[in-house]
């Protein structure tokens, strides 16, 4: 696969094209679901929620943290998760933005 030219798109629309790609896979709007559901959330709730494996669960996890939509905190030998309220916030913003100034005159 070719090498993407990211450097001509503005940082809005790569940090949407992210967000995009990152809530692309249904386990990860899963966890979603479920953590904004909760005060908090251990890892090992998600497994037994979600039904996927520990390993696959925290891979998910890491790449809704690298989105910054989630917020992580050890607690004993568990690790807590919970949303990231200013940063869902600032990705509702911006998808709002982004769909109330697509103009619908064709077809």
């Amino acid at each position: 696969m070719g090498i993407t030219k990211t450097q001509i798109f503005t940082d809005k629309q790569n940090d949407l094209a992210q967000v995009f790609k990152v809530l692309g896979h249904p386990a990860r709007v899963s966890i979603l679901q479920y953590i904004s559901n909760q005060n908090a959330c251990i890892c090992n709730d998600l497994v037994a929620e979600i039904g996927l494996a520990q390993a696959t669960i925290s891979q998910h996890l890491k790449e809704l943290k690298s989105i910054g939509l989630l917020n992580g905190e050890v607690e004993g030998k568990s690790m807590c998760y919970c949303i990231n309220v200013k940063r869902w916030t600032e990705i509702q913003s911006q998808l709002n933005s982004f769909f109330n100034t697509t103009k619908s005159n064709c077809c």
